[in-house]
């Protein structure tokens, strides 16, 4: 197998999953879309993939799989901390935004034909 592959294994095989949580972190709650909150996903999803590239590539090298198991356990630990550290990061972003933003946004304006 390609070096460049296999050191990279973990991080494109769970890329679908990432693009998916990315997505609906992106994409909820719908309001408020102010370039504020813009600016926050974005350089909070940009953290995220950097922080998740950056621990499975520590993990991988780091090598504290055990070794006579075979060489799939180094992928299989890079994955579990890229995948953890991936989670940990995009919470405490939901979080933070939901603290910073999203409570400070005007109330909702009911439908006009919903009774209070």
């Amino acid at each position: 197998m390609n070096p460049t592959i296999q050191f990279n294994l973990a991080l494109i095989l769970f890329l679908p999953w990432y693009l998916i949580l990315a997505w609906l972190y992106w994409a909820f709650p719908r309001q408020p879309r102010t370039g504020l909150r813009r600016a926050f996903d974005l350089t909070s999803l940009a953290l995220t993939v950097g922080a998740s590239a950056a621990s499975m590539h520590w993990s991988y090298l780091v090598g504290a799989a055990d070794a006579s198991a075979g060489p799939i356990w180094r992928q299989v630990l890079a994955t579990s901390v890229s995948y953890g550290v991936f989670l940990a990061v995009l919470t405490a972003a939901f979080f933070l935004r939901r603290r910073l933003i999203t409570s400070r946004a005007a109330p909702a304006v009911p439908h006009p034909g919903m009774t209070p």
